[in-house]
């Protein structure tokens, strides 16, 4: 027993200080964690979550997850003109219905507690609706964008990084700013 003790201590120790990732590099270890918790957290963006999330890691054909948001930009007071339309407009491809939970894509609408459906400018959860105030960034599988959320009788601004990742099933969705979700969430396209 004691001679295994003294044959995994050293293992131990190099695992230990092996070049794993720290974080800086932009990828995310704790990735798992994150999509475990995108299970269980809210389908719509909340006032109330920590803020700044941790990045989030994308394939070669996935779009650019990485995004710093900058804190002295304040979010538009009114939509800006043009958003919805062409350039200004939520991508194609993200556009759809997503769901948390895989099996949120089958049920029926209104009981579906999970679900994103997106349109060319409006986000709309269970509870809550986004319109599109302005594009940050934006490239045909990924947008960076202020909206403007209204539910449950109250209203707030959120920056939000809609992003496709697993070849364009999956989409990740990145909040910023004040009351935004710690973790990225990962949602699955519904058929």
């Amino acid at each position: 027993m004691m001679t295994r003790w003294l044959f995994s201590a050293p293992l131990l120790l190099l695992a230990g200080c092996s070049g794993g990732s720290d974080g800086t590099d932009g990828t995310d270890d704790k990735a798992p964690a994150a999509e475990e918790q995108a299970a269980d957290a809210p389908a719509g963006p909340s006032q109330n979550a920590p803020a700044q999330p941790a990045p989030a890691a994308g394939g070669a054909s996935d779009a650019d997850l990485a995004y710093v948001a900058d804190p002295s930009v304040a979010p538009p007071k009114a939509p800006e003109a043009g958003v919805g339309i062409g350039e200004q407009a939520i991508p194609v491809a993200i556009r759809g219905r997503w769901a948390l939970k895989a099996e949120d894509c089958g049920a029926r609408p209104g009981t579906d507690l999970t679900a994103l459906v997106i349109d060319a400018k409006t986000l709309r959860f269970f509870e809550s609706a986004g319109d599109l105030a302005r594009v940050r960034d934006r490239d045909v599988n990924r947008i960076v964008a202020d909206y403007k959320f209204s539910g449950e009788g109250q209203q707030w601004d959120r920056l939000m990084l809609l992003g496709l990742a697993d070849g364009g099933k999956t989409l990740v969705r990145r909040d910023y700013g004040d009351g935004a979700a710690p973790d990225a969430m990962r949602y699955t396209r519904c058929a």
